[in-house]
């Protein structure tokens, strides 16, 4: 029995060093992100519920990947005290370990600053840059202290692993497999209870808003949850779906619906006809602008990092509450083009995102309508082109056709080609295309590795983050663009559409480190000669740019979206929507309603940054509620069906009778 107890007894203590790494690697995790988390009050029954909840989801971490290692540690074989076996098991340890445990929550840490989310499947299957190599070694090099302390993990879990176990003759007997089928047995029900988080026939597998379970604060959330866990929960997340039925469909029909039916009578506004182009702006947070944020710049002597583009907002229709559908750039493109929002899985990442579908650039197009493309990155690079594509644009420009023109000397290293160079070749093609056209162009320069362009060193702010100086950067590049076309005929004939992507990932305010401020980001209409103008204080998103464009436009036909026009279209208190870790949020102009898909888990006032007081039995939010869960079973029915498109015998119904 002694080699049996000393098999139990080291499986015990190598299980237990990745406890420990993991314990540590959250500590970094914590440091690291503490601008963005807040110096949270974590002591008391606060940090109990914290580790409580911490030590479930690093148990399913190590558990996932180490049940073949646990296997081949207990397997009653005497293979198990050969040389080879036990060389076998302790590559696999330090190899997995190292790799899933210690260095993928290491770069947790890091993503996490950037995108506010933990890293799962979707960022394995999808590569958003054909430089990703290069932007690797540049976040190695900046984070050297992490690679350091990965490599004295690594080197804790080797050095902790032990002595190899001699193997024993006189153990030949059948005590030997007698003794050892049990204990493997037991670990392998530990193994799976553990995985599952439970034992009773009640129990659900864990799941990502498991983490909500033991905070109200969402970041702390965030923080609770592990790799490997975060990957393998979400990996064949895109395939079939599953989700709550609130209603039947008639009474669904009659609380929400995405088909959006024009008036048939509505005559031409004095913008049809009109070009369209929309800038979608490269990580504006609202909190860069003195307009948008006039608090946060009252006693700083630089009033905002955007003086052109909030000049350009007083003389256009502003929305002072946009919000972002998500924290990544490939969320944005099919709320603003096609208003389909992402919520647990971007969008375009599912499989049912190839459903037929009649988005805004395509109705344009129906209408005459020229469709181009401007992302000065790779051609294909971060999968736009290809969503391009399918919502009807045809014409794709990149870093090669703007290479072609201009040669290869206004790379940024990184992205592609520096903002103020490609805007400026992208009035070049404006100017001489058919009208009227439709138009997008994607800004690079306002992220990281946060440079530019070495001839306006010293000329730009350094601001109060990293990315000040380059969002300056690119406000100047609109300056430029304007000055240069703004007296041309297309231009002044043309809607321009400015909105983000989402917030930036550099953040210096408390209040845009949490939600619902960080999403809350640039959009604005601004229509030259026109009577287009004013503020909107209300909460809207990117899914409502489509449909108030096309409201603008003078659009009669029947058309898809999941936002709505909001000068043409009301139904009861608006609100935003977007996924928040592992949460539904619904913004309202005075409160921020959480929801875990069963039951409303905080109401929050806007004022209230640090979400303390959940107003939940003060406040109610029935409406915002059943609308909500109306707008979540209808997204996931159409996403389910792979429909996206208007019901034509309803029209033809309407009109028969």
């Amino acid at each position: 029995m002694r080699i049996l107890r000393t098999h139990i007894a080291l499986l015990a203590r190598r299980l237990a060093l990745l406890w420990l790494a993991l314990a540590l690697c959250r500590a970094v995790f914590y440091l690291y992100n503490l601008p963005i988390l807040g110096a949270a009050e974590l002591r008391g029954g606060v940090l109990i519920d914290l580790l409580r909840g911490a030590l479930k989801f690093d148990t399913v971490s190590v558990l996932y990947v180490n049940a073949p290692f646990i296997l081949l540690s207990l397997v009653p074989l005497h293979l198990r005290e050969r040389r080879w076996w036990q060389s076998m098991t302790y590559w696999y340890y330090m190899i997995v370990n190292s790799t899933a445990i210690v260095a993928l929550n290491l770069a947790d840490a890091v993503y996490f600053r950037y995108a506010q989310k933990r890293f799962t499947a979707d960022e394995i299957l999808f590569a958003d840059n054909d430089n990703s190599f290069r932007l690797i070694v540049k976040f190695a090099a900046e984070n050297w202290y992490l690679a350091v302390a990965g490599a004295l993990l690594t080197a804790l879990l080797a050095r902790g692993y032990g002595r190899r176990i001699k193997p024993e003759p006189i153990f030949a007997g059948a005590w030997y497999y007698l003794a050892g089928i049990p204990v493997l047995l037991l670990a392998a029900t530990l193994t799976v209870g553990g995985i599952r988080g439970g034992f009773t026939k009640m129990t659900r597998p864990v799941t990502l808003s498991n983490a909500t379970l033991y905070t109200a604060d969402n970041s702390l959330a965030t923080m609770i949850l592990s790799n490997p866990f975060c990957v393998l929960r979400t990996v064949g997340s895109g395939g079939k779906l599953h989700y709550e039925r609130y209603f039947d469909d008639e009474t669904l029909r009659s609380i929400y619906t995405p088909e959006h039916r024009p008036s048939a009578d509505a005559g031409d506004t004095e913008l049809t006809g009109r070009n369209v182009v929309i800038f979608v702006l490269e990580s504006f947070s609202a909190e860069h602008s003195a307009l948008l944020c006039p608090d946060l710049y009252a006693d700083k002597e630089q009033k905002g990092y955007t003086p052109f583009l909030d000049s350009l907002m007083r003389q256009s229709y502003t929305f002072h509450r946009m919000y972002a559908n998500g924290k990544r750039s490939i969320q944005a493109l099919p709320a603003v083009w096609s208003s389909i929002p992402s919520f647990k899985t971007p969008f375009v990442l599912m499989p049912q995102s190839m459903g037929t579908t009649r988005a805004l650039p395509a109705i344009l197009k129906d209408k005459g309508y020229k469709t181009m493309f401007f992302c000065g990155s790779d051609r294909g690079s971060m999968g736009f082109g290809a969503y391009a594509r399918a919502v009807g644009i045809d014409d794709l420009r990149s870093r090669e056709d703007y290479e072609a023109a201009h040669g290869k000397g206004d790379f940024d290293g990184y992205w592609g080609i520096w903002d103020e160079e490609f805007m400026q070749y992208m009035g070049e093609t404006l100017s001489e295309a058919r009208q009227p056209f439709f138009s997008t162009m994607f800004t690079l320069s306002s992220h990281h590795p946060f440079v530019i362009p070495e001839r306006y060193a010293g000329r730009l702010p350094e601001g109060l983050t990293a990315n000040h100086k380059c969002v300056a950067y690119v406000d100047e590049a609109f300056r430029r663009f304007f000055d240069r076309f703004g007296d041309e005929e297309w231009f002044r004939n043309t809607v321009f559409v400015f909105v983000a992507d989402h917030v930036s990932s550099e953040k210096f305010s408390e209040a845009f480190r949490r939600s619902p401020d960080d999403y809350r980001i640039f959009g604005f209409i601004y229509a030259p000669e026109s009577s287009l103008f004013g503020e909107h204080r209300t909460p809207v998103s990117q899914i409502d740019i489509m449909p108030t464009l096309l409201g603008l436009l003078g659009n009669r036909e029947p058309y898809f979206a999941f936002g709505r026009d909001i000068f043409n279209e009301y139904a009861g208190t608006p609100f935003a929507v977007n996924y928040d870790n592992n949460m539904f949020q619904a913004i309202t102009d005075r409160y921020l309603i959480r929801f875990d898909e069963r039951e409303v888990r905080g109401i929050y006032a806007l004022d209230d940054i640090k979400h303390e007081r959940d107003l939940a039995g003060e406040v109610s939010a029935e409406d915002v509620e059943r609308r909500l869960k109306a707008l979540i079973q209808s997204y996931y029915d159409r996403v389910e069906n792979k429909n996206y498109t208007v019901d034509d015998s309803v029209q033809r119904d309407s009109v028969d009778g």
